[in-house]
């Protein structure tokens, strides 16, 4: 809005940009707005794991965007996608300002006109025309099926092959939170199969949440021995203070569990 009132004072156009140039333009502002989010979101550095202040800024200039192009799905996919995250922000932190996990949550904190305007975004962007990008694309629906089947869990990265229905690219962080999902719906040893296999990828050899998720899943299948190496990586991987306190936090709980020799106990 600044801009604007300088072009303004400055006696300078202020428009859209052309249809030919809309895209590769749209593309650019919305990942500037995606990562302002994230910023706030879960801060990459310093002593507050979350800064409100940018969540709620770059909600502003979804919501103005949204107003300005109502025909770009995903526009309305990115204001869906910050909306029902920032539903959660209340539930995030706890009183000293301590992360509070997922599953921890209190989800009666959870903001309930947040996620009825995000779900709304998410339909618009649904009811537009045109092949959706990374905002607004949505997991295929499974196929029906005439009798309940026993699920069994993918394997191997996803592709556009196995997914056509949803046409984006699958880089390693996609694959990280995919493994992630797999994980609570089939169980951590496969979620740590398709985790193991981002391993050697070079994006994420200084990303702090492989080995913060591979910890997670080692804990829960009782190797705590390698879950507290893998805690204690990712603390020192991360340079936000509250997130380190909580994976130190973690890996000294892998320790507690292990026996006496060192070794995790047997079921």
């Amino acid at each position: 809005m600044r801009a604007k009132a300088h072009s303004l004072r400055s006696h300078v156009p202020f428009e859209i940009p052309r249809k030919s140039e809309l895209a590769a333009r749209l593309a650019s502002v919305l990942e500037v707005i995606y990562l302002v989010f994230n910023e706030g979101y879960s801060a990459t550095a310093g002593d507050d794991w979350m800064r409100p202040a940018l969540c709620e800024e770059a909600l502003r200039l979804g919501r103005i965007l949204a107003e300005l192009a109502p025909q770009e799905p995903e526009v309305h996919g990115l204001v869906a996608l910050m909306e029902i995250q920032a539903s959660r922000s209340a539930a995030r932190v706890g009183p000293s300002g301590e992360p509070i996990l997922l599953l921890d949550q209190d989800r009666s904190r959870w903001d309930q006109l947040l996620i009825r305007r995000g779900l709304a975004a998410l339909e618009r962007a649904g009811k537009l025309a045109g092949t959706p990008g990374p905002y607004a694309s949505r997991p295929p629906s499974p196929p029906a099926t005439p009798e309940p089947t026993s699920p069994k869990p993918p394997t191997g990265p996803a592709s556009s092959t196995s997914t056509p229905s949803w046409p984006i690219s699958h880089p390693p962080i996609v694959e990280l939170n995919r493994a992630v999902a797999v994980a609570m719906a089939f169980g951590p040893a496969a979620g740590l199969e398709l985790i193991d296999a981002l391993a050697s990828e070079p994006a994420l050899k200084s990303y702090h949440l492989l080995p913060a998720v591979r910890g997670d899943l080692l804990f829960k299948l009782n190797r705590f021995p390698e879950a507290q190496a893998e805690f204690v990586r990712a603390a020192n991987l991360t340079r936000n203070a509250r997130e380190r306190d909580l994976l130190l936090a973690r890996a000294e709980a892998a320790q507690e569990r292990q026996s006496p020799d060192g070794a995790s106990p047997t079921a």
